[in-house]
């Protein structure tokens, strides 16, 4: 019902556009044989608009993916490099959820583990709205940072890394079946700060899916009865992104294409030193206001990924 209720809207949208092109039409028309000069302000504003609509709902075709619409989970995992790394997933994660408030999109911290000094080791988000998987998708992947480290005294320049992941969220059970003989579930402590705010209670999980050997921990809700529950919308979300990208394989297999999909698949460079430049690896992409980039804006390299990838799931 849900899918046929969007089909419907986006038809609606289409046909709402066509009926302003024509009347705009008509109204050209008029003002030519009537030689009527006055219509021209209101025309010229009638097309402005019409072409900003039209250009903001082609870029939105531009996401044909079944679960483009969806809510998208993003987690964010430092990569080898000690704290730079932690920090810099920390700038990542700030980056989307930067991006996300730019859209007006909700947000929810599902889990995060600090790291010991600074940044964080890794972290898990749940970003609410539309589209908001056919946008992300394009961020998944590492993404490498070139910079001075603020955590070098000898101010020498440091390479991190860090690694996205971008999942839709599951909607639906039969989407994704797990058997509960395939779970495997271990409770601890909360990791926290100290004294009064210490955990004294297992309320902390990780969930095993022992078919495929995803792990996956949860501890930032108070109650282990909500971590539980959180820990089984992320492990739904990764089966989910690994079917997707079973296929996506099986895919690229038929039409002779080599896909790789590991820690080295190398997405986006951010150069902060000895220039500044935020380049996309896939789509040649580039832009030299990184501090924008690290700000939230991410449209222009959503774009030309999406115009790259049209049709891609």
């Amino acid at each position: 019902m849900r899918q046929l209720a969007d089909l419907r809207e986006t038809i609606d949208l289409w046909h709402s556009m066509e009926k302003r092109a024509g009347e705009l039409s008509d109204l050209l028309d008029l003002a030519v044989a009537e030689q009527d000069q006055s219509l021209e302000s209101d025309i010229s504003e009638g097309v402005a608009r019409l072409k900003a609509d039209l250009d903001k709902h082609e870029f939105q075709l531009l996401m044909a993916g079944p679960y483009d619409r969806r809510n998208a989970i993003l987690a964010v995992h430092a990569g080898a490099g000690g704290t730079d790394s932690q920090d810099w997933a920390q700038i990542l994660l700030r980056m989307f959820l930067q991006w996300a408030e730019h859209r007006r999109y909700d947000t929810e911290v599902l889990d995060m583990s600090s790291g010991e000094e600074a940044g964080v080791k890794s972290a898990t988000v749940l970003i609410k709205g539309a589209y908001a998987y056919g946008y992300l998708k394009s961020e998944r992947g590492v993404h490498r940072l070139v910079r001075i480290s603020p955590f070098d005294a000898s101010k020498s320049r440091h390479t991190s890394f860090a690694l996205v992941e971008v999942m839709p969220e599951a909607e639906a059970e039969v989407e994704v079946a797990i058997s509960p003989d395939d779970l495997k579930w271990d409770f601890f402590r909360a990791s926290g700060a100290g004294g009064q705010n210490v955990q004294k209670t297992s309320t902390a999980v990780r969930l095993t899916h022992l078919s495929s050997g995803l792990v996956v921990t949860c501890q930032n809700e108070r109650s282990q009865i909500q971590n539980k529950e959180t820990a089984l919308r992320i492990l739904k979300a990764r089966l989910m992104q690994l079917e997707m990208e079973k296929r996506a394989e099986m895919q690229a297999k038929i039409k002779g294409q080599h896909v790789s999909a590991g820690w080295s698949n190398q997405i986006r460079s951010y150069v902060l030193h000895p220039y500044k430049m935020v380049k996309d690896h896939r789509t040649g992409y580039e832009t030299s206001g990184a501090e924008a980039v690290l700000n939230g804006d991410l449209d222009g390299f959503m774009e030309a990924f999406l115009k790259a990838n049209l049709g891609a799931a």
